[in-house]
């Protein structure tokens, strides 16, 4: 039996002047370096370092072997995945060879060109600013010169990861990603302070999809998903280097957006670059941000019926989603240019999909087993809920077309039931929360899906918890 939660809820309700392209009150960041600066000055042992996790296309990507930036340099300098070329370094091999992309860093900003003009739209760089001016060092930009966090860098860090690839493996890199730093932070306290070997502790703040990795990590360390269909064991492995997690919009119970872009493409934003349904296919972690098909978020169109298995890769065979589609064929040559039969192409596609369906619901199990959090962890949500957000499509049988029926309260891609995964959905209603997520507070803001990151009231929240709330 799923549990009802009745912790303690914060509605944010305030007027937020943001400027232009993102750029935040210079007068709202200086009330909250006058509440945090003393506290943010502390600097001991006690004080956890904090690792800062982007979500979906958040990390840059750059080819290891020409050095070039693949994803995260935009403008004339920019990969285009809509010519070929682009397509090819941007796909994952469908063959699961060896990929030439790495991750370098956390996408804090994104510079493009308006008619000759250049902007800078704001992306993770608020929360590295906020941390920053709260006392963290953020190693990454501080060395790269990019922002002044003075000549101590060793308290805040970057884990930028592959977004593409499974969230199951990322959450191994991060595992393998902290005990790195731990090391490196026992080696300053030794260094600054005198203390051998000691304790550390991170904070996480994930954003998005990251929030999925990190609570797959939490409860199951750099275990796999099992080949026999099984669950891993849930030993919360992750959590012996964790004590508090501020995950913001996180799809808990996926995203209707994970299920069209699938379907039809996406489409970042008119100036940035085009997503054909082929080249999104070919990355396992969008089949693991869609609906669970439990909460009835997709229907038929004839009868309102809902789908009862969103994962089965023979629905999407027989209504023409996705990669393995035949009006898909000509992206997916330009992917495989080494394979010139059209049978062979199309096989190769529906392996792949049904290798990342199958892995998608796995993934999903694993994180929606109810359990509750072990003593020493803190879990924060933050939602946003003042944005239409599409709730519930209709699918037409005979040519798989998408319609989106329904709207509800979320930031505009992920629904706030999502970030609460509420159990309640598509089932008998109930007066208070149904969630198997054990958390102990709850953040709800007026805002948009990068927007809450920019929020002057996410920002004093996210520095309370953080630097001031008694643990």
């Amino acid at each position: 039996m799923l549990r009802n939660h009745r912790q303690r809820s914060v509605k944010g309700r305030f007027a937020i002047l943001v400027c232009t392209f993102g750029l935040t009150s210079c007068a709202g960041q200086a009330q909250l370096e006058l509440i945090y600066n003393k506290s943010a000055s502390y600097h001991a042992p006690d004080r956890n370092p904090i690792v800062v996790i982007p979500g979906l296309m958040g990390s840059t990507l750059r080819d290891r072997l020409s050095g070039a930036m693949v994803w995260g340099a935009f403008g004339g300098k920019s990969v285009n995945p809509a010519n070929p070329e682009g397509a090819r370094l941007l796909a994952l091999p469908l063959d699961e060879s060896q990929d030439a992309l790495e991750p370098t860093g956390v996408l804090d900003r994104i510079k493009i060109s308006l008619l000759g003009i250049p902007l800078q739209l704001k992306v993770y760089a608020q929360i590295l600013a906020t941390l920053g001016a709260a006392g963290y060092r953020d190693s990454d930009l501080g060395t790269g010169g990019e922002v002044d966090y003075g000549d101590d860098h060793f308290t805040c860090f970057q884990f930028a990861y592959d977004w593409r690839k499974d969230n199951v493996e990322n959450a191994a890199r991060l595992n393998a990603f902290l005990l790195e730093k731990q090391a490196y932070i026992q080696e300053k306290y030794l260094e600054l302070y005198g203390i051998d070997q000691a304790e550390v502790k991170f904070d996480i703040v994930a954003h998005s999809m990251g929030g999925l990795l990190t609570r797959y990590f939490l409860r199951y360390g750099d275990q796999d998903l099992p080949d026999d269909g099984t669950l891993p064991e849930l030993n919360w492995a992750g959590a012996e280097l964790v004590e508090r997690v501020v995950l913001v919009a996180p799809p808990n119970a996926g995203s209707l957006d994970a299920l069209i872009s699938l379907v039809e493409g996406r489409t970042l934003a008119p100036l940035l670059p085009v997503f054909s349904p082929t080249l999104l296919g070919t990355y396992p972690s969008m089949y693991q941000v869609l609906p669970r098909a439990r909460h009835q978020r997709v229907v038929w169109e004839d009868n309102g019926a809902p789908i009862e298995d969103m994962l089965d890769p023979a629905l999407w065979e027989s209504l023409g989603w996705g990669m393995a589609s035949a009006p898909q064929d000509k992206n997916l040559s330009i992917l495989m240019p080494g394979v010139s039969d059209k049978e062979e192409r199309r096989t190769i596609a529906l392996e792949a999909r049904r290798r990342h369906l199958s892995r998608a619901h796995a993934f999903m199990a694993a994180l929606d087993q109810e359990a509750k959090t072990p003593f020493g962890l803190e879990v924060y949500l933050i939602a946003g809920d003042a944005s239409n957000t599409p709730s519930r499509v209709s699918v037409n049988r005979n040519n798989g077309q998408l319609q989106v029926m329904e709207y509800a309260p979320g930031d505009g891609t992920v629904l706030r039931s999502s970030v609460l995964l509420d159990e309640r959905e598509g089932q008998e209603w109930q007066p208070t929360l149904v969630t198997p997520i054990d958390y102990r507070s709850v953040l709800l803001l007026p805002e948009s899906h990068f927007g809450i990151t920019k929020s002057a009231v996410f920002r004093d929240n996210m520095l309370f918890w953080l630097l001031e709330e008694p643990h």
